[in-house]
C-alpha cells in the first residue's frame, strides 16, 4: 500500500510538473500584465490627466500585449512540433517504408497527403516476403486525413498477418474483408446516438476501401486480385497498363463472390518495373482544370531506380498541382532485380551414359 501510494505521489507530481512547464512561456506576460494593472490603478501618476501620462500608460499596455501574443505564440510552436513528431511517428508505425530489396525485388514507395501539414492520410501499401511470393497490398480509403486512419489500421494490421498465414491470395483478401466489417461496425457503434453521441459523422454504408493485391512468384508471375483499385503500369521495353483481369467491388460495398479467383495473366521479367498507384495520381489537376499525365511521367522514368520513380512523380505532381492536391497520392514502386541464368551445357569431358541395350528381338 505504501508503494503504491508513493507511486501515485510521484505521477501526481510529475503531471504537476509537466502543467507548470507549460505554462511557463506565460508567466513573463502575465507579470507583465500585473505590473500595468498595478501602474493603472495603484500609481497616482498614471491618473495625471495629460498627454506624456497617457503615452506612457499606452506603451505600458502595447508592451503587455506584445508579451502576451509571444509567449502564446512560442506555446503553440512547442504544440506544433510535438504534434509533428506524433504524425511522423505514427507514419513510420503505419507506413513503414518498404526495404529497399525484398527476395530480388527492388523496391520504393512514398506518400503525398492532401491534408495540409498532415503527413499520413487515407492511402496505405505495404509488401512483404512470404513462402508462397512477394505479397504486395496498395490502397484507398474513402476520405483523407486522420479520419480515414482507422481503416487503415485495420486493413494494413491484417495483410501483415494474412499474407503469411493464408496459402491463397483469395483468403488473404477475405481476411482484409473481415477486418474492415469489424472496424466499421465498431466505429458505427461507439458513433451510435445511444452511446452518447450525434449521428454519425460517416455512414458505415458510405465507408469503403479499394484495393489490390499482388503476388510476384519466384519465376516473375503475377497474380492478382482487383477491388475497383487502378491498374499499375509496368515499365519495359514500353510504359503498359498491367492486365488485372475482371475487377471485384471495393471492399465495403458488397460482400465478396463465393469464389476468388486471381487472374493470373502478368508477368514481370527481369529489369521491368511495376508502379503501383492510388487513384490521386491521375486526378490531380492544375489550375485549368486538366488532369496530371502519370503515363508521359513514368515514360521518362524508364531506366531510373524505384526511388527514383517515386521522386520524379512527386515533384512533377507538385509542380502540376502547384502544391495543391486535392486527393492523397501513394506510390509502391517494384522492379524485377532477378537474374534469369540460361541452361547451362554438360561439362566437358563428361559423357551421357549410353542406354542398356534391348533384349528384344
Amino acid at each position: 500500500m505504501i508503494r503504491t501510494s508513493r507511486n501515485g505521489r510521484g505521477r501526481a507530481g510529475t503531471a504537476l510538473g509537466a502543467r507548470l512547464r507549460g505554462t511557463a512561456p506565460l508567466a513573463l506576460p502575465v507579470g507583465w500584465g500585473a505590473v500595468a494593472v498595478a501602474w493603472k490603478f495603484g500609481c497616482p501618476l498614471a491618473r495625471q490627466p495629460g498627454l506624456p501620462m497617457r503615452i506612457a500608460t499606452s506603451i505600458v499596455f502595447l508592451t503587455v500585449g506584445t508579451g502576451l501574443v509571444l509567449g502564446v505564440r512560442r506555446q503553440l510552436r512547442r504544440e506544433l512540433v510535438r504534434v509533428r513528431a506524433v504524425a511522423e511517428a505514427t507514419q513510420q508505425v503505419l507506413l513503414r517504408p518498404p526495404p529497399a530489396r525484398l527476395d530480388g525485388l527492388a523496391l520504393a514507395a512514398g506518400q503525398l497527403s492532401a491534408t495540409r501539414g498532415a503527413s499520413v492520410g487515407g492511402d496505405l501499401y505495404e509488401a512483404v516476403a512470404t513462402p508462397y511470393g512477394v505479397r504486395i497490398v496498395i490502397g484507398d480509403v474513402r476520405g483523407h486525413g486522420l479520419a480515414a486512419l482507422g481503416a487503415v489500421v485495420a486493413v494494413l494490421g491484417s495483410f501483415r498477418e494474412a499474407a503469411h498465414d493464408e496459402a491463397e491470395l483469395g483468403g488473404v483478401l477475405r481476411r482484409l474483408e473481415r477486418a474492415l466489417q469489424r472496424h466499421l461496425r465498431e466505429r458505427a457503434r461507439d458513433e451510435h446516438p445511444a452511446g452518447g453521441g450525434g449521428a454519425p459523422e460517416h455512414p458505415v454504408a458510405e465507408e469503403f476501401v479499394t484495393l489490390l493485391l499482388l503476388e510476384v512468384r519466384a519465376d516473375g508471375r503475377l497474380a492478382v486480385l482487383d477491388c475497383g483499385h487502378p491498374a499499375p503500369y509496368r515499365l519495359g521495353d514500353r510504359v503498359e497498363r498491367l492486365p488485372m483481369g475482371e475487377p471485384l467491388p471495393p471492399l465495403g460495398v458488397l460482400p465478396l463472390p463465393a469464389a476468388l479467383v486471381p487472374y493470373t495473366g502478368g508477368r514481370l521479367l527481369p529489369g521491368e518495373t511495376l508502379v503501383l498507384h492510388t487513384d490521386g495520381a491521375e486526378e490531380a489537376r492544375d489550375d485549368r482544370g486538366r488532369f496530371f499525365g502519370l503515363e508521359a511521367v513514368l515514360a521518362r522514368s524508364a531506366g531510373r531506380p524505384p526511388e527514383g520513380v517515386v521522386r520524379q512523380v512527386h515533384e512533377a505532381l507538385l509542380r502540376h498541382t502547384g502544391g495543391r492536391l486535392d486527393d492523397d497520392v501513394a506510390l509502391l514502386v517494384v522492379r524485377n532485380d532477378r537474374v534469369r541464368v540460361p541452361a547451362q551445357p554438360a561439362e566437358p569431358g563428361l559423357r551421357r551414359p549410353r542406354p542398356a541395350p534391348s533384349t528384344h528381338c
